[in-house]
């Protein structure tokens, strides 16, 4: 849907940020004078889990019956320090340009403060038609996602000059048994994305998994993905499928923020810091709203570095003129 939202009030000025859905970030802290009105335009995805038109339904999870992106609801979510919202206009938007991201927990649109992905930050960095489908979900593999429908689903959705986002290898590596292997399945189920996606005139693109934090004494990054990032690197160039990696950017971005300041960018928080919230979390894989900002930069630049290179990603002309030049060496301020 193509959404337009007017912010402003005649009565007071206003601060606003503007998510849809699971908390997928379109407007950031956007400030109005008293009297003053401004209008903002961005499209959203909706989906369900009906595929069509075999009337199968994708194999969602219990913990995602209840979300957000999955119901038959269009959700926004308008706050920030004063938030002023005085009309918003939703319309259908026949036209647009959309990036389909598949992954696991790193990229999933997060349901909960205070974790946060990638995915859910990236769209505030893109004007009308650009819209992002998150089909990301936790605990996904490349087989695991292929298995449940979620492909087959998106590729239902999937028009001519759309991009489909690929970024596994996290939960693939736990994979064991015969036949299961970087080089061997997980490379063969990355073709089927790319062969399907080809074969509806959209163009694949992939990202290399996010590194943990998970530091040697050195206060250097431990690789911990073994050969997944490697392999996707080798069949990106056999297939001449652009690559993000965002396994090496990530890498530079937590040794750039050090050992302990590394920890404000990802879910680690003392106990009660949160409702409910009654232990110490100490998560060293996923993201907070800071840290996945920051890895959407990463995206951004990696995206940019691609098409200076000669790769087709003619979405970038609807980049935000707000977008200054990021190095993940340079970290934005917490």
């Amino acid at each position: 849907y193509k959404v337009t939202v007017r912010l402003g009030s005649a009565v007071k000025a206003g601060v606003t940020t503007v998510r849809g859905e699971s908390r997928r970030l379109f407007i950031e802290n956007m400030p109005t004078k008293k009297g003053e009105f401004s209008e903002h335009t961005f499209v959203i995805n909706k989906r369900n889990t009906l595929i069509y038109p075999d009337g199968e339904h994708v194999r969602i999870k219990p913990r995602e019956k209840n979300k957000l992106n999955w119901d038959d609801k269009l959700t926004f979510e308008f706050n920030g320090d004063a938030p002023a919202v005085s009309e918003i206009l939703i319309e259908k938007a026949d036209q647009a340009i959309t990036v389909f991201l598949c992954g696991n927990s790193t990229v999933v649109d997060q349901d909960n403060e205070p974790w946060a992905s990638w995915g859910q930050m990236i769209p505030r960095f893109f004007d009308a038609p650009v819209s992002f489908a998150n089909y990301a979900e936790s605990g996904e593999a490349a087989n695991s996602f292929i298995a449940a429908g979620r492909l087959k689903k998106l590729l239902t959705q999937m028009k001519a000059g759309d991009y489909i986002f690929v970024e596994f290898g996290h939960n693939d590596q736990k994979q064991k048994g015969e036949g299961k292997g970087a080089y061997t399945s997980f490379t063969e189920n990355l073709k089927t994305i790319i062969r399907e996606s080809r074969a509806r005139g959209a163009y694949p693109v992939f990202v290399t998994p996010t590194q943990r934090r998970s530091f040697d004494d050195r206060g250097r990054i431990k690789d911990t993905h073994e050969d997944y990032p490697d392999a996707m690197r080798k069949l990106a160039m056999e297939e001449n499928v652009p690559l993000v990696d965002l396994h090496a950017m990530t890498r530079t971005l937590y040794e750039a923020l050090g050992v302990e300041n590394s920890k404000k960018a990802f879910v680690h928080y003392p106990a009660d810091t949160w409702p409910g919230q009654t232990k110490v979390l100490e998560d060293n894989t996923h993201f907070n709203p800071y840290g996945a900002y920051q890895i959407a930069k990463c995206v951004i630049t990696g995206l940019r570095n691609l098409q200076r290179q000669g790769f087709q990603l003619d979405f970038l002309k609807y980049l935000s003129s707000d977008f200054v030049p990021y190095s993940p060496s340079m970290p934005d301020p917490m």
